[in-house]
């Protein structure tokens, strides 16, 4: 549902729109091409990009603020882009319970997949036609938003390309053993959020005690199920996220005969923000080979 007209884009109209996750009224950014950009001659409809964003506090979160340039790289090339904010966050309803110990937030991206396969054109109430094609829909996610990417993919087969930045892509076993909090601009973990290790470990066991457990939550165990190829960026200088969790899930990718695809940035920092036009770039380009 179209909640708010924005400001337009270059050449695309924006909107805060919203969709229900188990009951919830979530919100996000949208946007939309205008009728001369993006679409298939075959009339297909759009290709779409749902758009993951990383840790930021709940309380401080906007729907328009932050990762506006990363939006708009998509957006003016031809994409229909939905960031949801998830539940907690901005005006979305619930609590915002965190990314790792608990499945809400990979639960919203899913309906918010399942959303915007039902999306009919803004400029025309009265028209029933969908406007995004469903076999052209992407995801994008950074450091934590990453970690949802993942899930999803190898979740739903909806998505058929997906593109992580500095995502939080390593087993349980890796981020229980092998990622502890630091204090950065913007930390990946959720504040006293961050105890869902102990939570899980008091009720499951360390790791090494009970590996069944831990590699039945953890995404990678179940890559032969991925829904399409992975493009991974992340910086060797990147002080929140670790670089060897993108590389682990490279090789795995790869043992696993998927299609992945690894970008290191060199003293790239957790953004990408000295890198950030080259790595939009490079993003867009793959989500034009698998989408459109």
């Amino acid at each position: 549902m179209i909640e708010e007209t924005l400001s337009p884009g270059s050449n695309y109209k924006k909107y805060i729109a919203s969709y229900k996750s188990e009951g919830l009224k979530i919100y996000g950014l949208l946007t939309v091409p205008n009728p001369s950009t993006g679409a298939d001659d075959d009339n297909k409809g759009y290709p779409a990009i749902v758009f993951n964003h990383g840790y930021i506090p709940p309380a401080q979160y906007k729907t328009t603020e932050r990762y506006l340039a990363y939006t708009d790289a998509f957006a003016k090339n031809g994409y229909v882009v939905f960031k949801p904010d998830y539940r907690g966050h901005g005006d979305s309803q619930g609590e915002p319970s965190g990314a790792y110990g608990a499945s809400a937030y990979t639960i919203d991206i899913l309906n918010a997949v399942a959303s915007i396969k039902k999306l009919k054109d803004p400029l025309n109430v009265n028209s029933q036609e969908l406007i995004v094609n469903p076999e052209g829909i992407g995801m994008w996610g950074h450091s934590l938003g990453g970690y949802i990417t993942l899930r999803n993919m190898v979740i739903s087969r909806d998505i058929k390309a997906g593109v992580i930045w500095a995502g939080v892509v390593g087993s349980y076993p890796d981020l229980i053993e092998r990622w502890r909090r630091r204090i950065t601009p913007f930390p990946t973990l959720t504040g006293g959020r961050g105890r869902w290790r102990q939570e899980l470990i008091s009720k499951y066991g360390q790791p090494h005690e009970n590996p069944e457990f831990w590699n039945s939550i953890s995404a990678n165990s179940y890559l032969a199920d991925i829904s399409g190829p992975l493009q991974l960026h992340h910086g060797t200088s990147d002080a929140s996220v670790p670089i060897e969790f993108s590389q682990k899930l490279y090789d795995q990718m790869r043992g696993a005969g998927k299609e992945v695809e690894f970008l290191k940035y060199e003293e790239g920092d957790h953004n990408l923000s000295k890198n950030l036009s080259s790595a939009l770039r490079k993003s867009v380009d793959f989500f034009d080979k698998y989408l459109k």
